[in-house]
């Protein structure tokens, strides 16, 4: 039996693992990789294998990073299942025809580019809108602590990772011929105590242990600590300097999040009246999707969310729709919070509300998830004073904050805490999701404080399991 890393090795997007047991070969997530041009080469070279022949997909969860090339692998000949919890299911099916959109468009763009400087071939996008809905159609919905056999040698198990909705552990067992070998793969845990959704669920037992290592290197602030920066960083911006806050953040989670967490600061007076556009019609799908699966909430946001049907509209809060609502946010000038994607500041409609507000002093952006490297996001993290948006140089006066504190990963204490709950030492652990400084870190968090033995896997590279 052979597991294969194809993605998220050395890096945080590209999620991929292609296992293959001798009598059939399936893949645990499907990412896109994201962060510049070389993102663009990587995604449409990443199928080292025919996907005709792989029989099924394992899915941890919805983000891009984990799901975006599943119509592409479809378009490409894959026809079997892909298993996921019902939320993420529900999910995609707002992602995946976003993610064609976004392809289709970026695509459009670059050929007008490159038309005006007399290119004569044309690109293609990595898939359209059309293979996205063929790709929806072989979803299959999995309660989460329910095993299935996709294969008759191998049962699998998906357990609440707590990092968005949906968000699944994989417990894997494949059938040899001395009894069973136990892979999990952790997908992206979530911080204990994070809104909205509940903790990781504890995994005891494990031969083979794959686990994210996003935060592998560092502690995230806490939650008051966070919230106090919150509320101080839009109060500043809106109160005293009069300008916007903008804020990039994934439409699946995050916007969610911010949601909540902004209307419990106004909740406990800690903010003040204020109007926030969540500007992005996957942000608002996403959030209904949210209310439909109300049972995946924890305690405090379902509170939250009953204060909040007894006191409609506070704070206000505006879904914006189409592109010329979205193009008017960027005439007003002062009191106004904008939420919209993409999360890395790399597509979407963000793009045009940090070409408009960056250059204003008394404006603020607000970072606050993982900025992947070459994204537009981490050159803002990185302290840019210019950066170029649409073919534009744009000076960077707005004041960049960075609250890693909302981070749905788990950050190296939250990851070393849901590794004790395991009785004994997996045979192997691979860190993986992680750029190389935040993995080698936690390679070395779990030696000095588990006292096992963890890599690094290298990308494209197949070990015997």
């Amino acid at each position: 039996m052979q597991l294969t890393f194809l993605g998220a090795v050395g890096e945080v997007t590209g999620s991929s693992y292609l296992i293959e047991t001798g009598s059939g070969r399936f893949l645990v997530d499907c990412g896109m990789f994201q962060g510049g041009r070389e993102a663009d080469r990587k995604n449409r070279t990443a199928f080292r294998f025919d996907p005709k022949t792989i029989d099924f997909v394992l899915l941890t969860h919805a983000h891009i990073d984990h799901s975006g090339l599943l119509p592409r692998l479809s378009a490409w000949g894959f026809r079997g299942p892909v298993y996921c919890t019902a939320a993420t299911a529900d999910l995609l099916q707002v992602m995946l025809k976003d993610s064609a959109h976004i392809q289709e468009k970026e695509i459009e763009w670059r050929n007008k580019s490159r038309r005006r400087s007399h290119a004569t071939q044309e690109l293609a996008p990595l898939y359209t809108l059309t293979q996205a809905e063929m790709l929806l159609k072989q979803l299959n919905r999995v309660d989460y602590d329910t095993n299935i056999s996709p294969h008759p040698s191998i049962r699998c198990c998906f357990r609440d990772a707590g990092h968005i909705l949906g968000s699944s552990i994989i417990e894997l067992w494949v059938k040899q011929h001395s009894g069973h070998k136990k892979f999990v793969f952790s997908g992206d845990l979530g911080q204990p105590g994070h809104p909205i959704v509940r903790d990781p669920t504890p995994i005891q037992q494990a031969d083979i242990l794959l686990i994210e290592s996003t935060y592998g290197n560092r502690l995230h602030r806490s939650m008051p600590d966070t919230l106090d920066e919150l509320a101080y960083a839009i109060n500043d911006t809106l109160v005293h300097k009069g300008g916007n806050v903008i804020i990039p953040a994934f439409t699946v989670g995050r916007t969610q999040d911010l949601l909540f967490l902004l209307t419990d600061l106004y909740r406990q007076g800690k903010l003040g009246d204020m109007d926030i556009y969540v500007d992005s019609p996957m942000a608002r799908a996403a959030t209904e999707i949210t209310l439909k699966h109300i049972a995946l909430l924890d305690q405090e946001t379902s509170e939250a969310l009953q204060w909040m049907n007894q006191n409609v509209q506070k704070p206000r809060i505006h879904f914006v729709q189409d592109i010329e609502e979205s193009m008017q946010l960027n005439q007003m000038k002062h009191g106004i919070i904008i939420i919209s994607a993409s999360g890395m500041c790399d597509a979407g409609r963000i793009k045009h509300h940090l070409k408009y507000n960056l250059d204003r002093p008394e404006c603020s952006i607000l970072i606050t998830g993982f900025q992947a490297a070459r994204t537009l996001g981490r050159r803002l993290v990185d302290g840019a004073r210019q950066v170029r948006i649409y073919g534009q140089d744009v000076r960077v006066r707005a004041t960049i904050y960075t609250i890693g504190g909302l981070s749905a990963h788990a950050d190296q204490a939250g990851l070393i805490h849901w590794l004790s709950h395991f009785q004994t030492m997996p045979e192997k652990i691979f860190v993986v999701h992680g750029e190389s400084g935040n993995a080698s870190a936690l390679v070395t968090a779990i030696e000095q404080k588990l006292h096992w033995n963890a890599c690094v896997p290298e990308q494209l590279s197949t070990i015997s399991c």
